[in-house]
């Protein structure tokens, strides 16, 4: 397997998951015209309730083809109401249960040990980072709360001058220390710095780590034996696994294992997990039994003011409308050779968790498209193919 150590990449920007934010993250996706057989649903309430079951014959049809030289394998997991359904392809992927990165899909774990924290009284949406932290943001720097945090409203500096060998403070701090903060709460601007800070927020408050907090107050009364937040010098991945392979530089077309790889993202991007384990935390989430009801509608709640064609909620999740008024609710996330996320509509009718190995030859988006456009039974671009 390759060898990263050693190597100072820069941090990943926000726009880390490359291709798949022009659709499940960007919030809305491009308009096509709505053919026969399309769902009819309407609004954030999740699936007309005429509409029919999975269509399991478009969800096989979703990973037909893999592996191919973008793409070495995929998994799809649906549940809910309207029905179950577990397929995979290519052999990247062993199992369907099978452990991978999960990038950014972190950041709801994150979110949700803070409104935790707001729900005990122990900090609230409106508290500045300068209030918790003190000394953390130079002086001078517009007062930014934890909720323009979470909803990537915060105008901080984006994470281009921090490499993957920092500790979470210093990659902070270096990031603070190039380029100029914009005035917080306006434009919505995906950056990973936000999610540092708010796994930062977590270990002061609490005292304890930011492991053990997610452990303690999600993991463990989930049972969510496959899901954790790895140490940062541990590099491992669990077998089974699905295998990371990007392609080497220079044209030979040559393909690296890069499945042990630095878990630097943290608390921003860090974790690893398998399908089974997000199914049951994005559904325990939306079914209100980690948040009483006052936090509950913050994790929905989109900022008023916010611009952009990239909208967070309070609680960082994604709302992704599609083009028949389709709306869903979860989370992206791309580390090299992992591209993966979680979606359900409100109602839990139908919860989406899937993961792909792309190696970086071409964007995944049309392999994403055609797997939400089968998961939702919703019309989707030309270009998925």
């Amino acid at each position: 397997m390759a060898n990263l150590r050693g190597r100072k990449r820069r941090w990943r920007t926000a726009a880390s998951a490359g291709a798949v934010a022009a659709v499940l993250v960007a919030g809305t996706v491009p308009a096509v015209a709505a053919g026969p057989g399309h769902g009819v649903a309407r609004g954030d309430q999740g699936l007309d309730k005429s509409d029919r079951g999975l269509d399991k014959e478009a969800l096989r049809a979703a990973l037909a083809g893999l592996p191919d030289e973008n793409v070495t394998g995929g998994l799809i997991r649906m549940s809910g109401t309207d029905g179950r359904w577990t397929g995979t392809a290519g052999p990247s992927v062993p199992v369907a249960d099978a452990h991978f990165r999960i990038g950014s899909v972190t950041k709801i774990f994150t979110s949700t040990v803070l409104l935790q924290l707001a729900a005990e009284g122990r900090l609230a949406l409106d508290d500045t980072v300068q209030e918790l932290i003190p000394g953390l943001l130079p002086a001078g720097y517009y007062p930014v709360t934890v909720g323009q945090l979470l909803s990537h409203t915060s105008g901080l500096q984006i994470m281009t001058c921090a490499t993957e060998d920092m500790s979470p403070r210093e990659a902070v701090d270096a990031s603070l220390a190039c380029g100029e903060p914009t005035e917080p709460g306006g434009a919505t601007r995906y950056n990973g710095i936000n999610y540092f800070i708010a796994g930062l927020i977590i270990e002061q408050v609490t005292g304890r780590t930011y492991g053990s907090e997610v452990r303690t107050r999600i993991l463990t009364p989930l049972r969510l034996r496959d899901t954790y937040v790895p140490a940062l010098d541990d590099w491992s991945i669990p077998a089974p696994y699905t295998r990371g392979l990007v392609t080497v530089p220079g044209g030979s077309g040559e393909l690296k294992d890069v499945s042990v790889q630095n878990p630097y993202g943290w608390a921003e991007g860090g974790m690893i997990s398998n399908a089974p384990d997000l199914a049951r935390f994005f559904t325990a989430l939306y079914r209100g039994r980690l948040l009483p009801p006052a936090q509950q509608k913050d994790l929905f709640r989109m900022p008023a003011a916010a611009s952009g064609d990239t909208q967070f909620s309070n609680g960082g999740l994604q709302r992704t409308e599609f083009p028949d008024g389709t709306v869903v609710w979860g989370k992206s996330g791309h580390v090299p050779g992992y591209t993966s996320g979680a979606f359900a509509t409100r109602d839990l009718r139908r919860v989406l968790v899937y993961a792909l190995n792309p190696t970086d030859r071409s964007p995944e988006l049309p392999y994403v498209l055609r797997i939400a456009g089968a998961a939702f039974d919703v019309p989707v671009p030309a270009t998925a193919g």
